[in-house]
């Protein structure tokens, strides 16, 4: 379904249960980003109807994200740490193509953010199907499904904007891509990607 050429290794679950603190820490950062990035998208491109009707609402669900995790936190007496630099998003925005026309830019970033969607999904799923405790399993099952939908919408609003054919193409490239990123990064279990 998400096209992801490497899958995570399942053991990245038992590393993560032992830093819950750090990786919900992450993970909040990472829903905070995930709505900043659709504002600049907003912002970037207020032209695009479609974008910005599909976009908006989904700030307003990643920063309920953020939220939700502040409060998991809170109610296990963990607290919030600082953002660390994420290496794996990092090193995706050296896959993107510079220069080019502004819709050249908007597809880069489209399929920067499909993909950044697809792996976190991917990591929720192992998460909600693997982690010891019942309760986060459901919590972070509610967080695959979401952000399997925002892979989708991030994916689509490319192929409208920039045509199927230069949109999976890029894509595919992505894809490979992603996947030297991911054989060459740490398994940490203190991050999401």
């Amino acid at each position: 379904m998400l096209g992801l050429k490497l899958a995570t290794d399942p053991r990245w679950v038992n590393l993560a249960e032992k830093s819950l603190e750090e990786i919900l820490t992450d993970h909040a950062y990472c829903e905070q980003k995930a709505a900043t990035s659709c504002i600049s998208l907003i912002q970037q491109y207020p032209d695009k109807e479609r974008l910005v009707e599909e976009v908006a609402p989904v700030v307003s669900e990643e920063w309920g994200h953020f939220r939700q995790v502040l409060a998991e936190l809170k109610k296990r007496n963990l607290n919030l740490g600082r953002q660390r630099k994420d290496e794996y998003v990092n090193q995706l925005m050296h896959l993107q193509k510079k220069g080019g026309s502004r819709d050249d830019r908007l597809l880069e970033k489209l399929l920067t953010c499909a993909l950044i969607e697809a792996r976190s999904c991917e990591r929720f799923r192992l998460l909600s199907l693997h982690i010891k405790e019942d309760e986060l399993k459901e919590f972070y099952h509610k967080f695959m499904v979401s952000e399997a939908g925002h892979y989708r919408m991030f994916l689509d609003l490319a192929r409208f904007y920039c045509g199927e054919e230069a949109a999976n193409k890029r894509w595919a490239e992505y894809l490979e891509g992603e996947t030297k990123i991911m054989k060459n990064l740490e398994m940490r279990g203190d991050r999401m990607h």
